[in-house]
């Protein structure tokens, strides 16, 4: 937490917040601060500045006036600011790794990973930044030179969330940046100042004035102090990372003002094992991919779909796994594989998911299933059909179902029986027999003998249907912060019929 945080005045005041938003690379204070709670004992972990419409208003202002001349700023100028960020992320590890630790209730191992990652993000981008490149066409017009500039849009806002609030922080503004935008960083209301320290650790790199700003707020005010920024003439392009239902009512607005927007959003994994599938490395990865995080990762595995000839045995392999891994509080045991879910809230949904299967049905498979507070311990659930929620929602938690099938055209029609489609796994010894089934199955992509669980900075990341539009990572994502601008140079003579 910032140091030295005082929790006595979560209103009127901003005595109790040690850090501000940031804006033309100042400290702003707010004149109200809200405050972020543990996930745990929902006590005050500190107070965060509090966004107002006109503050939000003023980051995009500020992002404005740097575009006009961070646009031309030259790659090797980009390349060296995020090559010494990136310096700097890594010095402040523990720094880092405290704040998610306490804002998230993340395990200390899930935030190294996020730095880890996270860095990765920008060193990939700093190698990027000479990518940012268009083309010459050849014209029908004689003696025409047809141009293809690839020029940035203008202001960016990046809208991050709180489960892995590092790697999707970055993630947010590092590829607009390269590709010579401004960016303002909306963190959310669960992680502001893991957040803020990301943009300030760009500030302390040498950031100019205005290139990226933050600003945070409550979600009692989130719908109206993003619209401020969104209807914001100077804001050109959106993206945005979190649940679908928050997706849906973001692309709305961006509709509203026709803003084009990035959407990665919520996913309902499947794995397909295949009869000649390694049991064993598909169980561990079937494990990982549902429990990693306790489930609150948009790739995690929601349901595992096993041929029915194998499907007995991987049960027992996966129910002995899962029933092997305990929820705890990582402050008190450290050594337990999991830990809580982002608050209490979460805990009585995943609860009311499990119930209403079990009330229809569904049987326990594997794990020690019981929910205090955000406390979670994991379950297989089994025998899960259409009619129950869980066959249709995600369940964001330590949660993961299994099914069973007999020909592969039934194992594709359940991989896609979802609105969702963000990533998916197929595992099988037969990698021609995977790929064909790997192919028919709509997710962003989809991973051959691997977790679902798994992004890395250079591969294109975003989904189909419920799960998004738009890509993140790699090359590809430079299109999405970028325009095509054609210029044409023609010569004298030219024929015009009048």
């Amino acid at each position: 937490m910032p140091p030295d945080s005082d929790h006595t005045n979560a209103k009127g005041s901003h005595s109790g917040s040690t850090f501000g938003l940031i804006i033309d690379n100042k400290d702003v204070n707010c004149g109200d601060v809200f405050e972020v709670l543990d996930p745990i004992s929902q006590a005050p972990v500190h107070l965060a500045p509090a966004a107002v419409e006109e503050q939000a208003v003023a980051a995009v202002k500020s992002a404005d006036i740097a575009f006009e001349t961070w646009r031309d700023s030259t790659p090797l100028e980009r390349r060296s600011l995020l090559l010494k960020a990136a310096e700097i992320l890594q010095s402040r590890k523990d720094e880092l790794v405290h704040a998610m630790v306490s804002e998230t209730g993340a395990k200390a191992s899930w935030a190294a990973f996020n730095i880890k990652t996270g860095i990765e993000f920008v060193l990939e981008n700093a190698g990027m930044t000479t990518q940012v490149k268009g083309e010459i066409l050849q014209s029908n017009h004689q003696g025409t030179l047809a141009l293809v500039f690839k020029e940035p849009c203008g202001v960016i806002l990046g809208i991050a969330p709180w489960n892995a609030p590092i790697i999707l922080g970055i993630r947010a503004f590092i590829t607009p940046l390269i590709c010579g935008n401004t960016v303002v960083l909306k963190a959310s209301e669960a992680s502001p100042y893991t957040q803020y320290l990301l943009v300030d650790s760009f500030r302390k790199a040498g950031i100019p004035d205005g290139v990226l700003n933050f600003v945070c707020c409550p979600r009692s005010s989130a719908a109206s102090v993003t619209e401020a920024m969104v209807s914001h003439p100077a804001v050109q392009r959106v993206n945005f990372t979190g649940s679908t239902a928050v997706g849906r009512i973001i692309a709305s607005m961006c509709a509203k003002y026709l803003k084009p927007v990035v959407l990665e959003l919520g996913g309902k994994a499947p794995m397909v094992v295949l009869e000649d599938a390694n049991l064993e490395e598909a169980c561990r990865a079937a494990a990982f991919g549902a429990m990693m995080h306790q489930g609150q990762i948009c790739m995690s595995t929601e349901r595992v779909i096993v041929h029915k000839s194998v499907a007995g045995r991987f049960a027992e392999l996966l129910a002995q796994k899962v029933g092997s891994l305990v929820a705890a509080d990582p402050r008190i045991d450290g050594a337990a594989a999991l830990g809580p879910l982002i608050n209490p809230t979460a805990g009585t949904r995943v609860q009311a998911l499990v119930e209403d299967a079990l009330s229809k049905g569904a049987q326990i498979r594997g794990g020690n299933f019981s929910v205090q507070g955000s406390i979670v311990q994991p379950l297989v659930l089994d025998g899960v059909r259409k009619g129950m929620d869980i066959y249709y929602q995600e369940s964001f938690g330590p949660v993961v179902t299994l099914f069973e099938f007999e020909t592969t055209d039934e194992a594709v029609r359940l991989a896609n029986d979802t609105e969702y489609g963000l990533v998916s796994s197929v595992y099988g010894e037969n990698i021609y027999e995977a790929l064909a089934i790997a192919r028919k199955i709509r997710s962003g992509s989809c991973h051959i003998n691997g977790a679902t669980v798994h992004d890395e900075p250079h591969l294109p990341l975003g989904g189909q249907k419920a799960s998004g539009y738009g890509k993140f990572g790699g090359t590809v994502c430079i299109d999405e912060f970028t325009e095509d601008r054609v210029i044409t140079i023609g010569t004298h003579g030219q024929h015009y019929p009048f």
